[in-house]
């Protein structure tokens, strides 16, 4: 069906179709991968909670307003090695960015608070079992609707 993802062909001329192209299924994965770099960032915090001078970290909000107009725009490629390099940042949407004003700082100058980091790494799996939950549903709606149509 046109408008519906890519299409591509399988073996015995069966056809079958890329969910990854689908708007809501971008979205969730761009979500999904967001949140387990968050992972990451929140457990190289806690991994440093006694490191002197070290300054807890974090991703930048992920709002899908901003995945949005993320996913819009056109990335310039250099087709000549004499054109100017593109003026986007690298990183993207999961840029890090320390953490804004902690409310407990070590004598050592750690601002990491474990508990801070642990509600956190909480809430962040949440998110992703969520996430996870809604592909799922959302793929077994698709099967639905398929079954149902033939």
């Amino acid at each position: 069906m046109p408008g519906l993802g890519s299409v591509r062909r399988h073996w015995g001329g069966i056809r079958a179709m890329d969910l990854g192209n689908l708007g809501i299924f971008k979205l969730m994965s761009r979500k999904m991968d967001w949140l387990t770099q968050r992972q990451e960032v929140i457990s190289q915090n806690i991994a440093n909670a006694d490191t002197p001078e070290y300054k807890g970290r974090d991703l930048k909000p992920f709002t899908f307003r901003d995945a949005l107009g993320d996913s819009r725009r056109l990335t310039p490629v250099a087709t000549n090695a004499s054109h100017l390099a593109g003026t986007r940042g690298p990183g993207g949407l999961a840029q890090e960015q320390k953490v804004r004003d902690p409310y407990e700082t070590a004598p050592d100058g750690n601002n990491v608070v474990l508990e801070d980091q642990m509600m956190r790494m909480s809430q962040n799996s949440m998110d992703y079992q969520t996430i996870t939950n809604l592909y799922k549903k959302q793929v077994a709606m698709i099967k639905s609707a398929i079954r149902s149509g033939s």
